[in-house]
């Protein structure tokens, strides 16, 4: 464990002298709110459990406040940042707040959404303050990419921490919510205020908590199991005979398919677990 100072990380006069120096504004289009306070992002640290064993990646570093605390507490910090200047940036700013912990960190400037290969040892954390119009994306695509990543903790758009972590029966269980259920087991952790960050959003953040567990027993793919979960939500109102009718080729067929899966026709997309959404696949197929 680092023996950092307290002021390692960064703080409100921190991060503006930083963004100003680099010229740097936060841009809508890659959702980008910087976190300006630092007992904030230690306690999304402490939250998720980093270990001193951990190799953590985090997507969307910004200016590093994060990174930092991150870095206190795991044995490597992997950061992707497809932001040219900022991640031109960062490796600079860990190497003079932290220096002593500056080898233990790798910089990949890059697309998340584009990242197949993370350098050093797999991965077994991700943590990350996720851009808004992204965050459903690319989490889905690193838990999808990155088997070994264990735990996972994300803040997002409160909105979409609720979609996450739905229950079934729930009015906004939905796509992300089965498809995250697929690779893990998802929860509410918590609340952040809009204060914290620069600038503040016009909306409030949640923390995620994702534990990673086995898919589904199931003959079906997953590409074949998210088909269904597609179909059923395009048109969540609709019954789920007439929700997979174009996916199975006719509300017939789709109908036969749910009854073999134990499932009836008459239910919506919302009541059902992704073990079920997986024996309608199986039932197809």
């Amino acid at each position: 464990m680092s023996t950092t100072e307290p002021d390692a990380l960064l703080g409100p006069a921190d991060i503006r002298e930083l963004a100003a120096a680099l010229g740097v504004r936060p841009t809508k289009q890659r959702g980008q709110n910087f976190v300006i306070d630092a007992n904030t992002v230690r306690r999304i640290v402490r939250t998720a459990g980093v270990r001193e064993d951990d190799v953590v990646v985090e997507i969307g570093p910004g200016l590093g406040s994060l990174t930092l605390a991150l870095l206190e507490a795991a044995d490597r910090v992997v950061a992707v940042e497809i932001d040219d200047v900022l991640a031109g940036a960062l490796p600079s700013t860990i190497l003079a707040r932290m220096p002593e912990r500056a080898a233990r960190f790798s910089l990949v400037h890059s697309d998340a959404m584009q990242v197949r290969e993370l350098p050093g040892p797999e991965p077994t954390a991700l943590v990350a303050n996720l851009p808004y119009n992204v965050a459903v994306p690319v989490l889905l695509h690193m838990l999808d990419r990155f088997p070994t990543i264990e735990r996972t903790l994300v803040m997002v758009q409160a909105e979409v921490a609720d979609r996450l972590a739905a229950a079934p029966g729930n009015k906004v269980y939905g796509v992300p919510s089965v498809k995250a259920n697929w690779y893990a087991g998802v929860k509410r952790a918590g609340s952040i205020g809009r204060s914290v960050f620069w600038p503040a959003p016009n909306v409030d953040s949640g923390l995620v908590s994702l534990v990673r567990r086995d898919p589904p027993k199931t003959t079906a793919t997953k590409a074949e199991v998210f088909a269904v979960v597609d179909a059923a939500f395009a048109q969540r109102r609709k019954t789920l005979r007439a929700a997979l009718a174009g996916w199975a080729g006719s509300p017939a067929a789709a109908e036969t398919a749910l009854v073999a899966a134990g499932i009836s026709p008459q239910a919506r997309g919302e009541a059902l677990t992704v073990e079920e959404f997986a024996r309608i696949a199986e039932a197809k197929a």
